[in-house]
């Protein structure tokens, strides 16, 4: 094992393999994890690769220092639904030169972007080093950094794309190994649900880089007219200008190994001339629903907000952490089956967590050893909560589990902090409570225990020794 590599070994899909990680330079680990299309609010499946590459993100800066990791995570604001958007509600301005397409695409998902950063940090997670927005990255930029329409320019000129039917296309057939990600050969490349299958294309594998734009949709211009980027092209040229030509993880979804990722590395392989893109590529397992595909024809599709401020799923709130969670109880490439009761579960093992925590004045200046070593292991989670249950049973024992529990807490992106509460709101539910009760509703009366024992307020019934009423009294607990 390589000193580099501090112990650390991922699994890594381009050689379905686990392999001690060794960084290209140990002083800038770097890292890129594809990020959100702000079109809509992001929903749960998108809450996973967030929180699995945030818990990674924290791992690095753990082994390495947080001055030597670089977390790259970026918006995708090029779609055409945003474009299209943006020419309606803004096309007078941007015709007359009031706004640019860039503004009014800002505009347009100021809303879902602002959305999705308020909701990830409710699920504690970082931010990234740098988020980049697509937008600012389609034509050449006054910095040099990487971009677009010049990546474009150079496939082409190395005889890796072509311009045909109005559009710059990759070509395949031109790199002898593409489809080394997804284990894909050209061969197989066959008309289906993701590769799209029309005459001009040399093969039915070719992908679009650059497609014309017509004179009513938006654009921007290139030596091959005015027009859009394809899908792919974002992530090669956002990676590239805060990563360089090669680098060290590539994260996201499984979803996303063919095409987007399989394509990304062939553009960014072939314009620069490199023998990989990202040395280890790490994918999150799919997630479902009490069982089922999320699919809103289904009604089973939510968003993270929705999980957290309204009572959709499963009658009631979800705090963020619970939903952090829950997503971490089941390693990181295993299927998940996002439920009600696995919320139950994760909330019940966090309030025991913290209790136990509770019992130390302070977190402890050194994680626990074993906590780590499991993270270690290609984010065995699960094998890392077994050692935080430990330390919470040895806990009430006098030693320093409490204190090394409460670091490792905080380490994992939780909050043990005094629990914050309203008097008044509490008050209110409390008085709500008493009234459901008088009128027979046990289960929304036990609905709102439940909420407030969420948020450490436990309450007590008992007797008014005079009137013999029913009187509720309330204390912060974990």
């Amino acid at each position: 094992m390589s000193d580099a590599s501090k112990g650390l070994r991922l699994y890594n899909t381009l050689t379905r393999t686990k392999e001690d990680f060794v960084p290209i330079d140990p002083r800038n680990v770097r890292m890129y994890v594809c990020g959100p299309t702000v079109y809509d609010f992001a929903h749960i499946g998108n809450a996973r690769p967030v929180i699995v590459f945030d818990v990674l993100f924290r791992l690095l800066r753990q082994l390495y220092g947080e001055k030597h990791v670089t977390y790259v995570r970026n918006i995708t604001d090029v779609d055409d639904k945003i474009n299209d958007r943006a020419l309606r509600d803004f096309g007078a301005e941007i015709a007359s030169g009031k706004l640019s397409l860039n503004e009014a695409i800002r505009r347009v998902t100021e809303k879902t972007a602002d959305q999705f950063h308020k909701d990830v940090a409710m699920l504690g997670c970082l931010e990234p080093t740098v988020e980049p927005r697509a937008t600012e990255f389609v034509e050449p930029r006054p910095d040099g950094r990487a971009d677009m329409i010049s990546l474009i320019q150079r496939l082409i000129e190395r005889g890796h794309a072509y311009v045909a039917a109005a559009e710059v296309l990759f070509d395949t057939a031109s790199m002898p190994d593409y489809g080394q990600l997804s284990k894909r050969n050209l061969d197989e490349q066959q008309a289906g649900a993701r590769v799209a299958v029309d005459a001009h294309k040399k093969s039915p594998g070719d992908f679009v880089l650059w497609k014309l734009s017509s004179p009513e949709e938006p654009g921007w211009n290139s030596p091959w007219g005015r027009g859009r980027p394809g899908w792919h092209i974002e992530c090669s040229a956002m990676s590239a200008a805060y990563l360089g030509e090669v680098f060290d993880i590539h994260g996201g979804g499984l979803d996303l190994i063919f095409p987007h990722h399989e394509n990304e590395i062939a553009q960014s392989r072939c314009a620069h001339g490199t023998e990989t893109m990202a040395k280890v590529w790490m994918h999150n397992g799919f997630l479902q629903v009490e069982g089922q595909k999320m699919s809103k024809s289904l009604g089973n599709f939510y968003s993270i907000n929705e999980l957290l401020e309204t009572d959709i799923f499963g009658g009631r709130k979800w705090p963020g952490e619970v939903l952090r969670l829950a997503m971490l109880m089941t390693h990181y490439r295993e299927p998940i089956d996002f439920s009600v009761r696995k919320l139950e579960e994760a909330e019940n093992t966090l309030r025991k967590w913290k209790r136990a925590a509770d019992l130390a004045p302070a977190a402890a200046q050194q994680l626990p050893a074993a906590m780590v070593d499991a993270l270690s292991d290609d984010l065995a989670t699960y094998a890392a909560f077994q050692v935080l249950t430990q330390l919470a049973g040895e806990a009430a024992e006098g030693n320093d589990a409490a204190a090394s529990l409460k670091a490792a807490l905080l380490f994992l992106g939780f909050d043990v902090g005094a629990a914050k509460v309203d008097e008044g709101e509490i008050d209110k539910a409390i008085a709500r409570r008493l009234e459901l009760i008088a009128a027979k509703n046990w289960a929304e009366a036990d609905r709102i225990r439940d909420e407030l024992l969420a948020l450490g307020v436990q309450l007590k019934d008992g007797k008014d020794p005079i009137t013999g009423e029913r009187v509720t009294t309330w204390e912060v607990k974990r």
